[in-house]
């Protein structure tokens, strides 16, 4: 073994170890979250992926986000090819069309077999279903971290993405410093595309903590699905069959412009205060309109560059895994001329 290589794997094993007492959640908890390997720092990496950095040959490292047809891919997409440029990676985002968590371990699992990949984030369709691949991937000697969505207790080395509890909350607390005049009892309505993914648990539960002792009364989350006109049905649907509702939520992009069309659309722009999440084209259209009092921005341009970058510099320097926290950006009326729109 060279000298390289040997440093190289006594920093990686290193590296791999402190980050084992990093702490992971949802899209997630804290800057530095991100759980790692089996408890023992045992992670070693694979031979094929050794011999790759030893004849200098580019990382190839791939990005699988849960379904890359959302709007939101698509910044996510551009921060990753920007740091592939940079670092001189070989990137690719993939994942599975409508967010099938099966399709997304099938492909992620033919990689593994085929030892195409050198390093790999994940955005998890589903926590439990994404945590046996993540562990193969890990023991068989790839880096691996997720992005996005964390996936706590699982193998992950480390996480970078929004913390989704604290943003959740955040969204709460602003809607109620917006709200104006007695709103106990009042109800709000929260939606969501996928009511069932770890991320809108991690957020709705920082949503409720949020509104503790509002005296609001929380409706849903609503479950309005990826397809926008479906979305605004359900959206529209659900708000029919409700009184006195004051707030609306959205806890993502689609869930939040499916809402707001609503709000728009039904005259009740001045009654209803409105959050929501990301900044896609429609979004800020709704905040300069008046109908989305704010959005909160999780900078997926930044979550692409960073996932690459953190498991590129693991890779090539031996630099230790940490989380990293993309950060919530409130985008408001009066900051919208400097917010960055997100597709």
């Amino acid at each position: 073994m060279s000298p390289r290589t040997l440093l190289r794997s006594l920093t990686a094993a290193t590296a791999a170890a402190a980050a084992l007492c990093l702490t992971a959640c949802g899209a997630v908890t804290s800057a530095d979250s991100g759980s790692g390997g089996s408890g023992d720092g045992s992670f070693t990496l694979a031979p094929y992926i050794q011999q790759r950095l030893d004849d200098d040959k580019p990382m190839r490292i791939k990005l699988s986000y849960h379904d890359p047809s959302l709007a939101f891919a698509t910044p996510i997409g551009a921060g990753m090819k920007k740091a592939g440029k940079e670092l001189g990676a070989d990137v690719a985002l993939i994942g599975p069309t409508g967010g099938d968590a099966a399709k997304q371990v099938s492909e992620i699992q033919t990689l593994i077999q085929q030892k195409a990949v050198d390093g790999l984030a994940v955005s998890s369709a589903s926590s439990d279903a994404l945590k046996p691949v993540i562990s193969q991937a890990y023991k068989a000697g790839i880096p691996i971290i997720s992005f996005n969505t964390d996936n706590p207790d699982s193998e992950q080395m480390g996480f970078v993405g929004q913390d989704l509890k604290g943003s959740g909350k955040a969204q709460a607390e602003q809607l109620r410093k917006d709200l104006t005049g007695d709103v106990n009892g009042k109800s709000v309505v929260v939606f969501s595309v996928d009511t069932g993914a770890g991320w809108s648990h991690d957020r709705f539960n920082g949503f409720k903590e949020g509104l503790d002792g509002s005296g609001l009364k929380i409706v849903g989350p609503v479950n309005v699905g990826n397809e926008p006109n479906s979305a605004y049905n359900t959206v529209e649907s659900t708000m029919s069959g409700q009184s006195d509702v004051v707030a609306v939520a959205g806890l993502d992009c689609c869930s939040t412009t499916a809402a707001a069309k609503w709000v728009a659309q039904s005259g009740k722009a001045g009654n209803i205060t409105m959050g929501g999440f990301d900044l896609l084209t429609q979004t800020a259209e709704y905040i300069e309109r008046g109908v989305l009092n704010f959005s909160i921005s999780q900078n997926p341009t930044e979550q692409g560059y960073q996932a690459v970058k953190v498991l590129h510099d693991f890779l090539t320097d031996g630099t230790e895994i940490k989380g990293v926290d993309t950060g919530a950006q409130f985008v408001t009326p009066g900051n919208l001329a400097d917010a960055t729109v997100e597709d």
